[in-house]
Formats: structure tokens, sequence, C-alpha cells
């Protein structure tokens, strides 16, 4: 009995676990080469662009955006079934995703997939990136760049009026700090708390 005590206890943290979807896109020769980002049900996420990355971006999705995530990964049968389109298209890098729960995993790649919903989910995880990137950028700018952080933040913004920008909360405080300093530009502390308070802040509803 007492060797099967540790087989029990990984099975029950393993089951303790949230599930969580993991998302990947191989891209030879473009920029990143390699994206793996990877979220869980209650909302803790993160982001890298190395396989042996031991320090990536870790974010926190806002819950309607982990509701829209792992719905979608619902309806693809928590890829459980083919996605590729099999249509001669240009190839655009080998995407997987990945359901995993407790001690179980399923996953599936594809190039291209005509699958509406494959599409949005894999437009989720693309605007995880851009926003990890468009983090990363801010907080070089803000460290080693002071002239440079008002370029950052007009980019920030465009991605932001856009709809581009996932689990936005993580930049507020980055954004308090720049728009509280006096060593940075007056226009780009006025942008850096302007845009804190609209992420703070219930978005307009679209006309």
């Amino acid at each position: 009995m007492r060797a099967l005590l540790p087989v029990l206890l990984a099975f029950g943290l393993a089951a303790a676990e949230p599930p969580k979807l993991f998302f990947s896109k191989l891209f030879p020769k473009s920029s990143p080469e390699y994206v793996a980002i990877t979220v869980d049900k209650d909302g803790r996420g993160s982001y890298k662009e190395a396989e042996d990355d031991d320090s990536p971006l870790l974010f926190l999705l806002r819950p309607n955006e982990v509701a829209e995530i792992f719905s979608l990964a619902e309806k693809l049968d928590r890829f459980q079934r083919p996605l590729e389109s099999g249509l001669n298209v240009a190839k655009t890098g080998v995407k997987t995703f990945r359901y995993l729960s407790g001690a179980g995993k399923t996953e599936v790649q594809f190039n291209y997939s005509q699958d509406l919903d494959a599409q949005t989910l894999l437009d989720w995880f693309e605007r995880i990136s851009e926003t990890e990137r468009r983090y990363a950028t801010l907080e070089r700018a803000a460290k080693y760049d002071k002239l440079g952080v008002n370029q950052a933040l007009l980019q920030l913004q465009a991605e932001y009026d856009r709809n581009r920008v996932v689990a936005a909360d993580q930049f507020l405080p980055l954004l308090d700090r720049i728009a509280k300093n006096e060593n940075y530009m007056h226009i780009a502390r006025a942008r850096a708390a302007g845009l804190a308070e609209a992420i703070r802040g219930p978005k307009p509803e679209s006309q």
C-alpha cells in the first residue's frame, strides 16, 4: 500500500489542477519563429517564444475571456477531431491546439482550417501573442528608452482601439508607473493615464 501512495498523491494533484489549453505555432523564418501559450480555466496564462524558456510572460485573463476560449474548445470537441482543411494553401506555420485535464490530453495540429470555431480560437491566441509582445515592448522602452515610451504607447493604444488587447489588466501597474513618473515626457504620461483609465472603466457599447 505504501508503494501506491506516491502514485495516488500524484493522481490527486493532477485531478485538482484546473483544465488547461495549450497553443503553439511553429513557423520557421517568421518573427517569432515559435510561440507557446498556456491558459488554465482559472484564467492564469503564460507566453513564451522558446520551448526552453523558463521565464515566460505571465498574465491573467478576465472571466469573460476565459469563458469564450474554453467554450470554443468545447465546440471543437476538445480537439479530438481533425481541423486541417486539406486545401492547397500557403504554409503559415504548424499550429497545435491541446486540451489537458487531469492526466488526460488531446490535441490536433493544422496549417489552415476552414472550421469557423477553430479560426476564432486561433484569433484569440494570436491576440494573446500580440498583446504579450506589445507588453514586452512597452516594458523594455520604460526601462531603457524613455523617449521611445510614447511610440510604444501609441502602438498599444492602436491595438486596444482595434480590440486586439487581451488580459488588459496586466498593463495597469506599468501604465500607472509611467503616468506618475516625471522622467517621461508629458505626452507619454498623459497617454499612459488615459489608457489606464480606459482599461479600468467599461468600454462603450458598439453602435
